[in-house]
């Protein structure tokens, strides 16, 4: 909305004219730029190629919309570099016969939406959207369930919840046949989305994620030891109730705080008399500290595995990056990373957004 002003001013104020005022972009707008620039995404296309590549783009453009509305972001559409970027997703939109990919490609423009700022990120962004078109299927499967095995963690720090929520993830993540060879690692390297070297070797799943999940891993503190009375005493100090304490599932002799590992501190939140709030800085030192006393013991990692191989996709996942990667060590670039992870949160939208 344009809106011209006259303003005056007496001699001791302060005048500020701004001759165009920007109520805001809606629905209607958007439509507008998304069939403006796919024009500009096409315009060098052959009439031949300009029908199949346009009614490509058209179902892009229909899942960008969607998803934008959804993200409350239809503002982005108002910055150039954005628009920059529609064009170079609207071409590789009308490039790729999948299906899925507009989705993903999707997934990439409300990332960048989200994560713009971060030119490190904005790069690896525009370089995803370019590959989306060439990157295999097995490609794309493969490296979206190496990045989720790596990068998500549950909440929990109980085992069987932990695993739970993976099982349940890997069972929507591993969509299709996983691949039996290396030729989806080269191909990846070509996209620039991994680095591979034959140095070094993958670490086995349930090693990393024995690592990875410490906190489902420890024990805890010994029912009614010293060690018990201590903590519940710095408990007592932060103003914390004893039931941020709780009975280890695997091992009933056992307390301790239910959390994967120590960096998920911050995310708990209590009930308070005004509802749930999260933890002060205060408490979730008393509660690090609280943590780091909770290592009397470990799961031994023969009983790790077995808890693993409960779960049929877990197993699946484990049988599958232990004979795959063995011989592989993979370092995700930032290209693979933004591309695995949008695809993730194609499969899943409740999936977190990449940190």
């Amino acid at each position: 909305m344009v809106n011209k002003q006259s303003q005056k001013a007496g001699d001791s104020s302060q005048l500020i004219q701004a001759d165009t005022v920007i109520i805001g972009i809606d629905e209607k707008r958007v439509k507008e730029i998304l069939e403006k620039e796919l024009s500009i995404a096409l315009e060098d296309f052959t009439i031949e190629a300009n029908s199949i590549g346009k009614s490509r783009s058209k179902k892009f453009n229909t899942s960008l919309l969607k998803r934008m509305v959804q993200e409350s972001a239809l503002e982005a559409f108002s910055d150039p570099a954005f628009q920059i970027l529609l064009i170079e997703a609207q071409k590789s939109a009308a490039s790729t016969e999948r299906e899925q990919d507009y989705n993903l490609l999707s997934e990439l423009m409300v990332h960048r939406f989200q994560k713009g700022s971060d030119r490190t990120i904005r790069a690896g962004i525009s370089r995803a959207v370019e590959i989306v078109d060439q990157i295999s299927d097995e490609a794309l499967l493969g490296i979206t369930v190496f990045h989720s095995a790596s990068y998500f963690v549950p909440i929990s720090g109980d085992i069987n919840k932990a695993l739970k929520v993976l099982n349940d993830l890997f069972d929507k993540i591993i969509y299709n046949t996983l691949p039996a060879d290396n030729n989806w690692l080269d191909h990846l390297d070509i996209l620039d989305a991994l680095r591979i070297s034959s140095f070094g070797g993958t670490k086995l799943l349930e090693d990393f994620w024995y690592e990875k999940f410490d906190g489902c891993i420890k024990n805890g503190i010994e029912e009614n030891s010293e060690k018990h009375n201590e903590v519940k005493e710095i408990l007592t100090k932060a103003g914390l109730p004893e039931n941020c304490l709780v009975k280890n599932t695997f091992n009933k002799k056992y307390f301790k705080i239910s959390v994967s590992n120590r960096s998920m501190i911050a995310k708990i939140s209590i009930e308070s008399s005004s509802g749930k709030r999260l933890l002060t800085q205060n408490e979730i030192s008393a509660l690090e500290e609280v943590y780091d006393l909770c290592n009397d013991n470990k799961i031994l990692k023969e009983d790790f595995i077995k808890e693993i191989e409960k779960y049929p996709k877990l197993k699946k996942l484990r049988e599958w990056w232990n004979t795959t990667l063995k011989e592989q060590s993979i370092q995700i670039t930032s290209v693979g990373r933004v591309l695995a992870h949008s695809n993730a949160q194609r499969i899943d939208r409740n999936l977190p957004p990449l940190e």
